[in-house]
């Protein structure tokens, strides 16, 4: 069977035929440019993996909701799961840009960081 995908690795957007038999073992990719074509190809059709960017709650800074992603990709699967556990997150102020607020999230070998700076408001100081 063959699968088609477009590589995202670079601005190419390469379009890549991926040759796979009935376990899905990928047995060829065609179509990519560069080496990391290929690489993305069998990553994509055996284990996809997503970076994951969401918001956590943060009580005493100026907006209620903090920017934050994972360290590294994490598996397509398991993004619903580091999702609940991202639900129930608070942290307060002040929080610094690329802070890891929980290590290894939800088992999938990725912290959660803050993805900006927070200080704490005056009004909220005691």
């Amino acid at each position: 069977m063959i699968k088609e995908l477009v590589c995202i690795t670079c601005p190419s957007g390469c379009h890549l035929q991926a040759v796979v038999d009935e376990q899905n073992n990928v047995l060829s990719v065609s179509g990519n440019r560069c080496p990391r074509g290929e690489t993305y190809a069998r990553s994509e059709l055996i284990a996809p993996r997503r970076m994951l960017t969401s918001t956590v709650r943060i009580e005493g800074a100026l907006h209620p909701l903090l920017p934050v992603a994972t360290s590294a990709p994490i598996l397509k699967s398991r993004i619903f799961l580091v999702m609940e556990e991202i639900r129930k997150i608070q942290v307060s102020a002040p929080v610094i840009c690329g802070s890891i607020l929980v290590e290894n999230i939800g088992g999938s070998n990725a912290d959660l960081v803050a993805t900006k700076t927070m200080e704490r408001t005056q009004s909220n100081e005691k």
